[in-house]
Order: C-alpha cells, then sequence, then structure tokens
C-alpha cells in the first residue's frame, strides 16, 4: 500500500495506491485541528481533530488522490499539519498507512553572539558577578562539617549523578563551607577563591541553586571556574513550566527528566496538565470511570485516536508515581501545581457522566479544537457532586495547596440552549454566558478554599457580573499580557505566561521544513526574552511570576518535547530570574553550552537553531 501526504495550495494532498481492490475504505487520521474533505471523497465523521473520510472504491495499483483542509480557515504551517495516524478502516479490518515524517528536524543553525569575557556560562545570569583574576580548576567539593542540613547538597549531588556529571561531592574534593547569610528566599552567595568556595544562603532552595550554580558552571567552564563573587536572588517567587499530559501521555520517566533540567535552570513549579478534553489521566479513587475509559483512545475506546500516531496510545499515573514525582520534585525545590478542567474542555468528563449535561439542551456550542458539547452545565447538581469530591481528592495529593481549575476557552453560545441553565440564570440575575461562567468559576474555587488550598485558573476566570473567580485565586495570562495586566489592576495574583512568547509548542520560524503550531506566533529563542513580564510599574507587586508552556497536540512519542522546549527553555528561565535584560545574542551564545547531548536528555533529538 503506498501513500503519501503533502501540502499543496494549502491543502493536504494525499495520493493512495493501494495493492488490492477496496470497495469500503475510509480514511481516518488525526490532525492538529479540525479537518473537512475538499475533493476525492466524501466526509462522514469528526471528533475534533479526528477524521473519517469515506473513499471511492479503489483498484489495485490505480492511483487516487483526495484533498483536505483545515476547516477554520488555517493554512497548514508545516510538517506537524500533515495527518497524524493514518490508516484505511474496511470491512476485513485496519490497514495501517505509513505515517508523515515527525518531529523536529534541526534547522540550519543561526551564528551565536561570543560571549563577552565577563559573561558566566550560566542560565539565567546572576543578579551581580565581580570578577576576580584567573581561575580555579574544581572537580568535586569537598564540604566541612556545619549545622545546617545539607539535604540541598545531596540532591544537587544526586541530580549530578543522573545527568552523568560526575561526582559533585567528594572527601577529596575542593573545600567549600556553608554559612548563614541574610538573603531572600532562594538567594545565595558564592565566594569562589582559589583557597575554597563559600555558600552564604539561609534557605534550602538558596543552598540547592547555589549548588547548581556551581554544577553548571563545572560543566559549562570545564571545570575551570572563574574566580569572583556571586550573588544572586531570583526576581519571582513563581518560574514555571507547564506540560500537557491530557492530549499525549509521557512516561513518567519523561517527566522526571523535566523536572531534572527545570532545577538546572532554577525553574520551581511544575504545573501538571493531566485533565482536558481528551483524558483525566490521574487515577482517582472517588471515579475510577474517569481515567480508566480515557486512559486509551483509538479503535473500541472512548475516544479514537485523537492527536496519536497509533490505532491505541495512552497511559494513566497511579498514585504512587505521583508521589514519588513529588518526592523528586520537593528534593528539586520544585512544587507541582495540578490543573483539572472546568467547565470546558471536558468531552470525555461529559460522555462518561451525562447527568452533568441538561438533557433539554438544544445547544450546539462547538469548541475551538472542534469539540461538541464539551462543557459541564452549572444547573445540574450531580456537576457539583463529582467536582466537589473532583478538586477535594486532587488537591489532597499535592501539598503544594493550590489547584488549578481551568475556565479556559468557553465556546461562544454555551448553555443557550439550556433550559435548567437559564432558570439558574434568572435565579441569580445572570445575563449572560460569562456571568453564568463566572458564577460557576466561584462557586468552584470556594470548594477548593474550602478544603484548604488558593485556587488557580486561566485568565478568562475574571470574567462575569459578579466580578469572576475572587477567592484569592491566582491567575495564568496566556492569550497575551493584556488580561493579565487588568486583572492585575483588578487585585488578582498574575502568573504572566504570553503565548507569543512562552509557549514552546509554537514552530520556531515560518520554515515549512519546521514543527510545531503557530497559532499564537512563530516563537524563537530570541522570542523568548523580546518581553517584559511587568509592563507597568503600578502593578509590579501583582505580578508574581512567568511560566513556560508546552501543549502536546501533535507531540506522538516523548522524544519530541525535547527540541521543542529546548534551547527556548533557557528563555523561559532568564525572564523568571532576571531583571536585566540579556541580549538575544547572549542567549543563543548561552545557548551552545545547554545543548540536549550536554545535559544527557534523550539523544537524537538535539536542537540546533539558536537564532
Amino acid at each position: 500500500m503506498h501513500y503519501q501526504c503533502s501540502i499543496e495550495n494549502q491543502q493536504l494532498r494525499c495520493s493512495l495506491i493501494p495493492d488490492r481492490d477496496l470497495t469500503d475504505a475510509v480514511f481516518c487520521c488525526s490532525a492538529m485541528a479540525p479537518l473537512t474533505v475538499t475533493d476525492g471523497g466524501r466526509f462522514i465523521k469528526r471528533v475534533g481533530s479526528y477524521t473519517e473520510i469515506e473513499l471511492p472504491a479503489l483498484s489495485a495499483g490505480t492511483s487516487h488522490t483526495f484533498f483536505l483542509a483545515y476547516t477554520q480557515g488555517m493554512p497548514p504551517a508545516n510538517r506537524a499539519w500533515l495527518p497524524q495516524g493514518p490508516c484505511l478502516r474496511t470491512g476485513k479490518g485496519i490497514i495501517s498507512l505509513p505515517p508523515s515524517e515527525t518531529g523536529f528536524k534541526p534547522l540550519a543553525a543561526t551564528e551565536a553572539t561570543a560571549l563577552p569575557q565577563h559573561v558566566l556560562r550560566l542560565a539565567p545570569q546572576p543578579v551581580d558577578w565581580q570578577p576576580a583574576t584567573g581561575s580555579v580548576f574544581i572537580e568535586s567539593l569537598r564540604f566541612e562539617s556545619s549545622a545546617f542540613d545539607c539535604g540541598a547538597l545531596t540532591a544537587a549531588s544526586k541530580l549530578a549523578v543522573r545527568r552523568q556529571f560526575g561526582t559533585f561531592i567528594d572527601p577529596d574534593g575542593f573545600p567549600a563551607t556553608l554559612k548563614s547569610a541574610d538573603v531572600a528566599t532562594d538567594g545565595y552567595q558564592l565566594q569562589i577563591t582559589t583557597d575554597g568556595v563559600v555558600i552564604s544562603a539561609n534557605s534550602y532552595g538558596g543552598r540547592f541553586y547555589a549548588a547548581i550554580t556551581l554544577l553548571t558552571l563545572m560543566q559549562n567552564h570545564k571545570g575551570n571556574i572563574p574566580l569572583g563573587t556571586i550573588t544572586d536572588a531570583p526576581r519571582f517567587a513563581w518560574r514555571g513550566q507547564h506540560l500537557d499530559t491530557a492530549r499525549h501521555y509521557y512516561e513518567t520517566d519523561t517527566i522526571f527528566e523535566l523536572l531534572d533540567l527545570m532545577a538546572l535552570l532554577k525553574l520551581n513549579r511544575f504545573h501538571w496538565h493531566f485533565a482536558d478534553d481528551e483524558a483525566f489521566r490521574l487515577q482517582i479513587d472517588c471515579y475510577p470511570e474517569l481515567w480508566q475509559q480515557t486512559e486509551m483512545r483509538g479503535e473500541g475506546h472512548l475516544l479514537p485516536a485523537i492527536f496519536s500516531a497509533d490505532r491505541q496510545a495512552g497511559g494513566s499515573y497511579s498514585k504512587q508515581e505521583v508521589r514519588q514525582l513529588l518526592e523528586r520534585a520537593a528534593e528539586l525545590n520544585i512544587e507541582i501545581l495540578p490543573e483539572i478542567e472546568a467547565p470546558a474542555h471536558a468531552l470525555a468528563f461529559a460522555r462518561i457522566f451525562p447527568q452533568t449535561r441538561d438533557p433539554d439542551d438544544t445547544g450546539t456550542e462547538t469548541s475551538v479544537q472542534g469539540y461538541e458539547k464539551n462543557v459541564v452545565n452549572p444547573a445540574m447538581p450531580h456537576t457539583w457532586e463529582i467536582l466537589a469530591k473532583l478538586v477535594r481528592e486532587v488537591g489532597a495529593l499535592f501539598p503544594f495547596g493550590h489547584v488549578h481549575l481551568g475556565c479556559d476557552e468557553l465556546p461562544a453560545n454555551t448553555w443557550s440552549g439550556s433550559p435548567r441553565a437559564k432558570l439558574l440564570m434568572a435565579r441569580h440575575n445572570l445575563q449572560t454566558r460569562d456571568d453564568l461562567s463566572g458564577w460557576f468559576i466561584a462557586k468552584l474555587a470556594a470548594m477548593v478554599e474550602e478544603n484548604g488550598q488558593r485556587p488557580a485558573a486561566w485568565e478568562e476566570a475574571v470574567l462575569g457580573s459578579n466580578g469572576g473567580i475572587g477567592h484569592n485565586a491566582l491567575l495564568f495570562s496566556w492569550s497575551g499580557q493584556g488580561p493579565g495586566i487588568q486583572a492585575a489592576r483588578n487585585g488578582y495574583d498574575i502568573v504572566m505566561c504570553p503565548a507569543q512568547h512562552v509557549y514552546l509548542d509554537m514552530a520556531h520560524s515560518d520554515n515549512p521544513d519546521d514543527w510545531g503550531a503557530n497559532w499564537a506566533a512563530y516563537v524563537s529563542l530570541a522570542d523568548t526574552i523580546a518581553w517584559d513580564p511587568v509592563p507597568n510599574p503600578e502593578i509590579a507587586d501583582k505580578i508574581i511570576g512567568v511560566q513556560g508552556a508546552f501543549w502536546s497536540e501533535f507531540t506522538t512519542r516523548d522524544e519530541q518535547m525535547w527540541p521543542m522546549i529546548l534551547p527556548r527553555i533557557l528563555g523561559i528561565a532568564v525572564k523568571a530570574w532576571q531583571e536585566d535584560d540579556i541580549r538575544p545574542g547572549t542567549l543563543a551564545g548561552l545557548a551552545v553550552h545547554y545543548k540536549q547531548s550536554e545535559l544527557n536528555i534523550p539523544a537524537g533529538t538535539l536542537q540546533k537553531n539558536t537564532e
């Protein structure tokens, strides 16, 4: 069976040469977004981006061509937009078709700026670096006895072993001393002399990050560490990276790898997005059917092979695995933020629990991802029964004390055809969809608060005549900085994560041989630092952090994530830690020292584009 697909005139041109006669073939695939057929077949089914096309009778050895187009007028930008998991369904079974070439391909590297003599090979750069003359060769460190808990140093040493950086703490190493100092949380001072190294800090994070700085300098300077004094502290308390494990199931070891990478860059918040339209991957006890019916997608399951290169794909995370991740994260000074999704992005949720939707709803709401009826209804008692147990169990599992509730991308006209929703709106004097959404998310946030945790949500949670979510919620500004600025003026704490700068699933460039999405922008390494997290000083006290995001609509193998994350996560780390600007060329120069091969990230996916 010969199959080939390419981008032609802003459409997908698919050609088949069957090795047998087929009279009942249906072409099935997933894609970046919803598809339709424009020629050579008949559209018969769609679930979000998963599409089925009925083909005419096919003759052995005779070529047939059909054309697909993205329904929302989005021209395919690069190879990531080609069909995923293509196959033919026939009366005799499934015929798998050769997949398109997937994953990032290294682009032509651009020249990185040579690092100035005074710049340490370290990202992020420290607040202050006072160099002295010369350097000292350090392969490992020997710490003198101290009254301090050295758990942070032990964690750094274990990280060095995992990353195959060699021995960090050794009885025969270069002398080092720990001291107490009046510095900020996660801050530290390093004095590097020919006689020894002195670490001054007053917190676990400070000691850990001092050790990370030393470990990084030992690697990037090949042991010849410049002499001088480093004084350092983070600009923001929240320095995050998000990972979408709902669209694609990542092995637990991959998440461990990501946590290690975050720690090396002094990031301290892992936003774990394990729930969305397509899956709920946490093995909860209160409603086991939620994860049992969504951990796998494909033939014979609740949902077809959406965002998958295989006919059967998926997985879920046990509570034991969660505890292991939490333990590792704590060692690395990282807190884990869990996210459930409500009221939208709930396609599988609503299918498993139909009592969460009004049976008399005549609405036709469709999400931007092409899903119909993917929103739960606040007028249904079962909605609150399930969500109350869900936020309680999820919240209790994660000691960080924050639960992210979602609340983004509510489709137009949601609840407009629901008689029960209209009665609820009349009872509470709510006029619009946003009013009802604001009422909904405020009630859910109150449940989280009653459980002793802080609610968090995406920027849309402030909408509605009642003022939105309230309850001291933490908000994430993703569509740009404007919503975050306005919410900060209204008193909310904000994490800035504008898609145009920190969404690492965006393609690096407009090169058609690149890989990734482009609905927000093309995001180069330089773009990750070409913005100011605090554009207005009057809200400086409300902007508490910066966070990168990686969404997984086109990730079908774990290893495809790494060349998208690296080196652009360096820009996230720089904006989260540093207050002073860094030149794009300097960041590109630093990226040379943070290649995947040197961080011992899985081989074969080295990102060489350091523009």
